[in-house]
C-alpha cells in the first residue's frame, strides 16, 4: 500500500502554554524545550447499517451505537421520494457515497440506470483522485456497493482495497460477521486513511418482520456487536494515540412498522447520521444535517476539497437565520393529518425578518396563512406525493408559502404574502450576489418574485419564477447603485389554490 503522509496540525494556545510549562532547564541555566509531540494523522471511518430506524436503535440493546450518540452527535434527517428517487438502497447508498442528491448522481432505484458516478464519484474514489497517497478501503455484503454485480459498484476500482461479499444470496446473518472480522483486521493491522464498512442484516429483518418487531430489535443488537468489533479494532491500533479519527454511522432509508420501504411515508424517508470526533460536542443533537454531509465530512477530514458537493462538512454549519426558530415551533392547528406530537411550524419570523400579509386573504388553513416557517417532517406530512418531499436542499427550518394547503379550508380572497429580509449593508457601485435555496412548483395563475430595494426605495423585481425550480440553489447578481448603503430583499408569492414556494439559507455574498 502507498505510504500515508503525515499532516501537521496547528497547536492551540492552551497547548502552547502547556508545552511552555514543560520546558526543562539545562545545566548552564538555559532552557530547552521538551520533545515536540508527534504530528497527527487524520483518519475517517464511515459505517453503514442498511434500513435502520433511529427510534428502534434507541430501543434496542445497542450499547456501541448508544455510546457513539452519548459521546458525539445524533442527527435525524429525511430523504427524498419519487420522482427524484425511491427510498431504496441504490439511491440511498449512492447519496451517502457521492455527497450529492439523486438529481445529480442519477441513481433513482436499485437498477442503477442513469448512474453518473464518473461525474460524481464516491468519496473514497474522490480522495484517491485528489491524493493517491491516501489509503482507502471499502467492505460490504450488498453487491452493488463494492463489486461490479447488480449495477454497481458504487465504490469504484480506484479504491485501494474492496471486499465485496454476497450477503443477499448467502444471508446477511452469515456475511455480516465476515465483514466485521475482515474490516476489524484491516483497520487494526493496516493503515487506511478513509474507510467504508457496511452491514445489511437490519434491513432483512425489517422486510421479514417489520420495524416494530422484536426480530428487528434483535438484528440491531447483532449489528451493534459487529460495529463494536470494528470500533475496538480502531482503538487497538498501535498508533491510535497519534491519530485523529472521525467516526460516522448512517443508514440509507427507513422502514415501515409492518416492514418495507421505497415509498414516501415519513417512516420510509427516515435516516440519521451519528458522528464522533474532535470538535463534535458530546450528546449533541442537530437537525440541519443531511445524508449528503457524510461524504463531505469524510473528505474534509482527510484534507480533500468538497467543491461541487451538495453536502456540507459537519464542522461548517450554515448559520441560517431560519434555523434559530426551532425553539418556537408549534404543533398542528388545522392540519389534522399531522400527529399531535409533531412540532414543526411557526408564523414568527427570525430577528430582523418580517412577513407582509396586507394583501393576504382571510381564513384558510391556519398553519399556512401567509409565509410560514416549517420543517420537512411537518410540511411534507400535509399531503404526500405532491412534490414537497423533493425539497432536499433546504435544511432544518425553512420559509414556505403554500397556497395549495392554505386553500383546503374555507377562505376569502387569495394567497398573497411577502417575506421581507433585514436591511443589509452594501457599498454603492459594487456587485453583490444574493444566494438562497429554493423549491418552487409552478402552476399557471401563481407568481413568485424576488424584489430588492436600496436605501428604502421602491422594490424592483430581479427574478420571476415562471417554471418549476425544484430543489435548486439560486445565485442572483445585484448591481448596487452608486451611493447606496443598504439593500432589502422581498420574496412575494401570490396564488389561488395553486402550488408552493420554499426559501432557505438566504445570504448576500
Amino acid at each position: 500500500m502507498p505510504t500515508v503522509p503525515v499532516r501537521a496540525i496547528a497547536v492551540p494556545a492552551a497547548a502552547v502554554a502547556l508545552l511552555a510549562g514543560t520546558i526543562q532547564l539545562t545545566a548552564s541555566g538555559g532552557a530547552s524545550a521538551a520533545p515536540a509531540p508527534a504530528a497527527t494523522k487524520d483518519k475517517v471511518l464511515v459505517i453503514g447499517v442498511d434500513g435502520a430506524v433511529l427510534d428502534r436503535v434507541k430501543a434496542a440493546n445497542a450499547p456501541n451505537l448508544k455510546r457513539l450518540m452519548s459521546e458525539g452527535m445524533t442527527a435525524p434527517s429525511k430523504l427524498y421520494a419519487s420522482p427524484m428517487a425511491s427510498t431504496s438502497s441504490g439511491p440511498g447508498w449512492s447519496t451517502i457515497a457521492t455527497g450529492v442528491w439523486p438529481d445529480k448522481h442519477g441513481v433513482k432505484d436499485n437498477s442503477f440506470a442513469g448512474k453518473q458516478f464518473d461525474t460524481y464519484p464516491d468519496f473514497l474514489t474522490r480522495a484517491e483522485n485528489a491524493d493517491p497517497s491516501l489509503n482507502t478501503y471499502a467492505a460490504a455484503d450488498w453487491e452493488p456497493i463494492a463489486s461490479a454485480d447488480a449495477g454497481g459498484p458504487i465504490y469504484s476500482p480506484k479504491v485501494d482495497e474492496r471486499l465485496g461479499l454476497k450477503g443477499d444470496a448467502n444471508g446477511y446473518d452469515v456475511e455480516d460477521p465476515k465483514i466485521a472480522a475482515a474490516a476489524a483486521d484491516r483497520l487494526k493491522n493496516g493503515d487506511p486513511d478513509a474507510s467504508f464498512v457496511y452491514f445489511g442484516e437490519i434491513d432483512v429483518a425489517g422486510h421479514s418482520h417489520g420495524a416494530a418487531s422484536q426480530q428487528y430489535l434483535d438484528a440491531i443488537a447483532r449489528s451493534d456487536q459487529h460495529i463494536g468489533k470494528v470500533l475496538d479494532a480502531v482503538t487497538a491500533r498501535p498508533t491510535y494515540a497519534e491519530e485523529n479519527w472521525k467516526i460516522l454511522v448512517t443508514t440509507d432509508h427507513g422502514h415501515t412498522a409492518a416492514g418495507g420501504h421505497g415509498g414516501s411515508t415519513p417512516e420510509e424517508r427516515e435516516t440519521f447520521v451519528i458522528a464522533k470526533g474532535a470538535g463534535i460536542p458530546a450528546g449533541s443533537v442537530r437537525h440541519d444535517v443531511r445524508l449528503v454531509d457524510v461524504a463531505a465530512t469524510a473528505l474534509k477530514h482527510v484534507g480533500v476539497p468538497t467543491t461541487g458537493l451538495d453536502g456540507v462538512p459537519l464542522d461548517s454549519p450554515s448559520g441560517d437565520a431560519f434555523d434559530t426558530l426551532r425553539p418556537k415551533l408549534q404543533a398542528r392547528t388545522d392540519e389534522t393529518g399531522i400527529p399531535e406530537g409533531v412540532k414543526g411550524h411557526t408564523h414568527t419570523p427570525p430577528a430582523g425578518w418580517s412577513v407582509d400579509n396586507s394583501k393576504m386573504g382571510t381564513g384558510g388553513i391556519t398553519e399556512w396563512r401567509g409565509w410560514s416557517f416549517a420543517t420537512d417532517d411537518f410540511w411534507t406530512r400535509t399531503q404526500r406525493d405532491q412534490g414537497r418531499e423533493l425539497n432536499v436542499r433546504s435544511r432544518d427550518v425553512f420559509a414556505v408559502a403554500d397556497s395549495d394547503e392554505w386553500a383546503d379550508k374555507a377562505h376569502t380572497g387569495t394567497f398573497d404574502s411577502t417575506l421581507v429580509s433585514p436591511k443589509w449593508a452594501v457599498t454603492g457601485g459594487t456587485t453583490r450576489t444574493l444566494r438562497f435555496q429554493t423549491h418552487y412548483q409552478h402552476e399557471a395563475g401563481q407568481t413568485a418574485q424576488v424584489l430588492v430595494s436600496y436605501d428604502g426605495g421602491a422594490p424592483t423585481v430581479v427574478k420571476s419564477f415562471t417554471a418549476d425550480a425544484k430543489a435548486q440553489p439560486q445565485a442572483l447578481d445585484l448591481k448596487v447603485p452608486s451611493g447606496a448603503k443598504d439593500v432589502q430583499v422581498r420574496f412575494r408569492y401570490a396564488g389561488d389554490n395553486n402550488w408552493f414556494w420554499t426559501v432557505d439559507d438566504v445570504r448576500l455574498s
